[in-house]
């Protein structure tokens, strides 16, 4: 069965200005590279998204937040000057420089996409939907933050619970950077478990995620980070999978996996300090793909991350054919510094998955 992957042109607007780490040419980039290396055909179908409504973006964001957000926005994309207090709704990390792209517009389409997503895989059509673009996990309900405006992530879980009345909720979340924003939507919440592989946050923004981070009240347990040591690599990830993600996916039994993150884990991406070859985001695409045969192969995945513009679409593809189960290599494109050949960090990954068992095994039977 055929993958939807969701992606328009405007995605391009996502643009932050020149000499900003987060520019639009990323989904202009993907696309095409993707055409090149794999047909369309019986692989996956591209499909268009309708942008969110505000009835939609006060499902996940207070309303005078998205009214400062749309009117800011769209006078940087003017060349204009706003009288708001920026600092109040967003980080310094999601100022534009100079004059960005139609931004909130190209946010509320990441919304849309979102919707779309959740919609499809609880139809008869699609098991699968990839948003190009999500995966907004640092943004909050009243601020934003990490070059996120407004939380994708979030929203598939709380449109899926809403809307769909699903109880069990897995979010993978494979990017670099802990959720700070998404573990905030649920850190109380038994009907959501949040599984976060990031890179070590006392090395790393936002500086948090870490092992001892395990949900509060109904949902402690529920929130399980897995902090990565710097220059983690394949092997890491494959036994941060193997004792941790997997045997409690396996417990917690979702209904549908939400996973994101981009190339942001790779060795040169330029941000980071992890050390995750291309083939290793073909694993996590291929350990997903297996994980979701708990839900009836359901899964949405949010992608946008990484800035090294000539790892991403390599590790993006390596993503999605793992998760699509399509025999394809996916090579590297720059040789990996030698230091990475062998997983430099793998002891220490070992003494984390231990800690992390440490701090949860009251909480899951799978890891006492």
């Amino acid at each position: 069965m055929a993958i939807a992957i969701l992606y328009r042109e405007e995605l391009k607007e996502c643009d932050f200005g020149t000499g900003h780490p987060f520019r639009g040419d990323r989904y202009e980039l993907f696309p095409q590279f993707l055409r090149s290396n794999l047909a369309e055909d019986d692989n996956y179908r591209i499909l268009k998204a309708e942008p969110a409504s505000d009835e939609d973006l006060l499902l996940i964001c207070q309303k005078d937040y998205v009214a400062f957000t749309k009117a800011y926005y769209k006078a940087a994309n003017l060349g204009l000057s706003y009288p708001g207090q920026f600092s109040r709704f967003h980080s310094g990390d999601n100022l534009p420089i100079g004059r960005p792209g139609k931004l909130e517009e190209a946010a509320r389409l990441i919304i849309g996409q979102a919707k779309m997503a959740c919609n499809l895989v609880q139809g008869d059509k699609f098991k699968k939907a990839v948003s190009i673009g999500g995966g907004m996990h640092h943004a909050k309900p009243s601020y934003g933050e990490g070059f996120c405006l407004y939380n994708d992530v979030a929203f598939c879980a709380l449109y899926l619970m809403r809307q769909h009345k699903l109880e069990r909720i897995l979010i993978l979340d494979t990017d670099a950077h802990a959720a700070n924003g998404t573990s905030e939507y649920f850190y109380q919440d038994p009907k959501v478990l949040l599984i976060d592989l990031h890179q070590d946050p006392r090395t790393l923004y936002p500086g948090t995620g870490f092992a001892y981070q395990i949900g509060a009240g109904a949902g402690k347990g529920f929130t399980i980070n897995i902090p990565m040591p710097v220059s983690a690599g394949y092997d890491s990830y494959q036994l941060a999978f193997e004792s941790i993600v997997e045997p409690i996916t396996q417990e917690f039994k979702p209904q549908v996996i939400i996973r994101n993150g981009g190339s942001d884990p790779h060795p040169v991406d330029g941000l980071t300090s992890l050390g995750l070859p291309v083939r290793g985001f073909r694993m996590i695409g291929e350990k997903v793909r297996e994980m979701a045969k708990v839900c009836d192969g359901k899964v949405i995945d949010l992608i946008a991350s990484g800035y090294n513009k000539k790892v991403l679409p390599y590790a993006w593809l390596a993503l999605l054919s793992g998760l699509m189960g399509v025999e394809l290599e996916v090579e590297e494109p720059e040789p990996i510094p030698q230091r990475f050949v062998k997983d430099p960090a793998f002891t220490e990954t070992k003494k984390v998955v231990d800690e992390v068992k440490g701090y949860l095994k009251d909480c899951w039977e799978c890891l006492r």
